[in-house]
């Protein structure tokens, strides 16, 4: 479902011919329940043109006249998530979510045979998502704009569709599609459009320091010198460019398909699912002999769990750890090993104009306790490290770069088509769409139960200067104070924020060293988007935050809690928090068992200026908040792998998982609800695994999209410095 210029247009979009016109159609499978409790997976295709969506039985394109069977648009509140890998009937397939936001009820999903397929429909409904945002916030058809906002969503479909395939527990060989699926892969028919590319760097200033130490096979060894001790562990990562996409690497790299493994991995090749969860985790357990490797000859086996997940730019990290499982004891006949701690991160490059191959970068990073690394890196080939574990882990990169190389028809089979056509001729007319019986949110057309049959953000890419760089940081320059301060009404004096009678659960630290406790971090390690961003994409550090932060609290609950700013014991509700112009209430609901609450307070001393980027923001659509709220994340000190799985890129929030705001007096709370993604649901049960030896710093800002927004600036940041489970408080109600 590529996205290609059909036309020389302007790059705007709407529903004008002339203007651009934005279509994808495909096959998928449409997963759902039957009214009498039977399960279904029915082909269907699937069309979607500006914000319309509509399923047929049959290809419009050649069956002319045809209605189609499911019709609805998407809204604002519309939700697209990746479910992971599924096995439904036999067939491998990837399974997306299309949900309402405000209603956990209101669910729908579909199925495509491809980690790039999937991911494509997931563009194209997130690119749907954008073009309602756009319509209601620039007011558009008041009727269209009611229908929207006041849709009555039919609760008779509440139990119609249940997640397809819930309990399954075996992990499928991705890539290897339904044969029809496989036949007519999803296309894309696009006029005068293209995807705004999110950052390709990191928006946190890199620590390590990596030395590239040996090449071999085109791919690249580094040694990470930070905290370098000589026989002590190290951590080391291989890299290399292969020519295809990342959807392509993820699929060969998680397959288990013993065949093809032993074409490219020396280590894992016979390996067996043990155990899968929500299809993005699984324990995995596997056997080798180590002949090869060492002098020993007994076999080996081992178990690992890994868990992968693609992040808003459009990489995908993967997790790797030694694991146990009960269904796995030891073997008689084999010597249980444990395979090195790692991580995969791989990411698409650009390549320039009129090349239609692929590429994307590989990076495999790993720990390795081995004393004979040090001699080996030195180029001494007969080192015992070459016939270790972490070598045979090096290696794997090497192993796809080849074999993807050596197997053209790889790419090819996830490579899709464009189809060049005239508006005229579209299977589906403009006028069809716009007809006012059509008033349903997709997902409640994708519910619906009938007799018959039983959703990146884009944003339009500004022209840049040929030899802009891509997108860089300044180590020297920062927001001006006076940038920062255009945000609040400076014609009035500022009040005094004397803080000191109030206290959140979670008490201020004295120093660096401090533990269990927040402190106000330097924001210079942040890198935020410049005054000319949309000219050279130059970043520039982090000034002063525009807020400052008054209290944390860490609250222990039974259940997520929101509306935290109306609870009585909350300083919002004391005298102290009603005398301050303005208060940020940034409410982060942690899933466990019990649930927690991390509920951040900054206040401003002056009152918020009216018309700017703020004011917009406190006072404006949830739609529009959602588009904007920005989280960096930084470990500043932790367990390397905790760090790989929170990264340092900024996410937009409102487009990862839930976000509910509720403005009222002085104040907006944001409730952010960690556990409505099953990603980021897995990302912080590692991170609180560890939670007691991590430094984190946290910079929340609002994205700036337009010249007259710029530059950033950061709103408010936070350093937890290793938190105690234990210390979270209990609000009785």
């Amino acid at each position: 479902m590529e996205a290609l210029n059909a036309s020389s247009g302007s790059g705007r979009f709407d529903h004008h011919e002339e203007k651009g016109i934005f279509e994808y159609f495909g096959w998928v499978y449409h997963l759902g329940v039957h009214s009498m409790g039977s399960d279904y997976h029915h082909l269907r295709f699937l069309f979607v043109k500006g914000k319309c969506v509509a399923m047929y039985k049959r290809d419009p394109h050649e069956n002319p006249g045809i209605k189609p069977i499911r019709l609805g648009v998407v809204g604002p509140t519309l939700m697209v998530e990746n479910l992971g890998q599924r096995r439904i009937a036999n067939m491998d397939l990837y399974v997306i979510r299309i949900s309402n936001r405000l209603d956990d009820s209101k669910k729908g999903d579909i199925a495509c045979a491809t980690a790039t397929e999937a991911q494509r429909w997931m563009e194209a409904f997130n690119h749907a998502k954008q073009q309602a945002e756009n319509d209601l916030s620039s007011g558009g058809d008041p009727r269209e704009k009611l229908n929207q906002e006041e849709l009555d969503l039919d609760h008779r479909n509440r139990h119609s569709v249940k997640r397809f395939g819930s309990g399954l527990r075996k992990l499928i060989r991705i890539g290897q599609g339904p044969e029809i699926l496989s036949r007519q892969s999803s296309r894309t028919r696009t006029r005068s459009f293209s995807f705004d590319g999110f950052d390709k760097d990191q928006d946190v200033f890199e620590e390590h320091q990596w030395k590239c130490v040996r090449t071999m096979s085109g791919v690249r060894i580094f040694e990470d010198l930070t905290n370098y001790k000589i026989n002590k562990s190290v951590l080391a990562k291989s890299v290399a460019v292969i020519d295809t996409s990342a959807e392509t690497v993820l699929e060969v790299f998680l397959s288990i398909e013993r065949e093809k493994r032993y074409e490219w991995d020396m280590l894992m090749c016979d390996i067996e699912l043990v155990e899968s969860f929500d299809g993005h985790y699984d324990v995995l357990y596997g056997t080798y002999d180590p002949k090869y490797l060492t002098r020993w000859n007994s076999k080996r086996d081992f178990i690992f769990s890994r868990q992968w997940f693609r992040g808003q730019d459009g990489n995908y990290t993967i997790l790797q750890l030694p694991a146990t499982h009960k269904k796995k004891p030891p073997r008689s006949g084999y010597r249980r090993t444990k395979i090195n701690p790692s991580t995969w991160e791989i990411r698409n490059l650009n390549t320039p104009m009129g090349v239609d191959r692929q590429k994307c970068l590989v990076t495999h990073t790993l720990e390795i306790h081995s004393v004979s690394w040090f001699h080996w890196k030195n180029n001494n080939q007969n080192s015992k490290f070459e016939r270790s574990i972490p070598y045979a882990l090096l290696c794997q990169v090497a192993g796809l770069k080849e074999y993807i190389g050596a197997n053209p028809s790889i790419q090819q089979k996830n490579a899709t088509s464009a189809r060049h056509a005239n508006i005229a001729k579209s299977p589906v007319s403009s006028a069809k769409y716009e007809d006012d019986e059509v008033q349903d949110e997709f997902y409640d057309a994708i519910t619906a139960y009938s007799s018959d049959e039983e959703t990146y953000d884009h944003q339009e890419r500004k022209a840049k200067p040929n030899n802009a760089s891509p997108h860089t940081a300044s180590n020297k320059i920062s927001v001006p104070a006076a940038e920062i301060m255009r945000e609040l009404d400076t014609s009035l004096d500022p009040i005094p924020l004397d803080v000191s009678g109030v206290h959140g659960s979670l008490r201020k630290g004295n120093d660096e060293k401090d533990t269990d406790c927040w402190t106000c971090p330097s924001c210079e390690g942040f890198k935020i988007r410049g005054k000319n961003y949309l000219k050279d994409n130059t970043k520039v550090i982090g000034g002063d935050p525009l807020l400052k932060l008054i209290a944390v609290d860490w609250l222990k609950v039974d259940k997520a809690m929101d509306r935290v700013a109306l609870h009585p014991k909350c300083l919002v509700q004391l005298e102290e928090g009603k005398k301050l112009p303005f208060i940020l209430v940034f409410n982060l609901q942690v899933p466990a068992k019990p649930n927690y609450s991390l509920v951040l307070y900054y206040a401003s001393d002056r009152p918020i200026k009216e018309d700017s980027l703020l004011a917009k923001f406190v006072d404006g659509s949830d739609a529009f908040r959602d588009s904007r709220f920005k989280l960096i994340p930084s470990i500043v000190e932790g367990y390397w792998m905790v760090k790989r799985a929170v990264g340092t890129k900024a996410c937009l929030l409102g487009k990862a998982v839930t976000c509910k705001y509720h403005r009222q007096d002085n104040f907006l709370e944001i409730d952010l609800d960690i556990g409505s993604s099953s990603v980021a649901r897995r990302v912080i049960g590692l991170v609180m695994g560890y939670v007691t030896s991590l430094v984190v710093d946290l910079a929340i800002l609002i994205e700036a999209k337009e010249e007259d927004e710029l530059p950033e600036y950061i709103l408010g940041a936070v350093r937890l410095n290793r938190l105690s489970i234990d210390s979270a408080v209990s609000w009785e109600s």
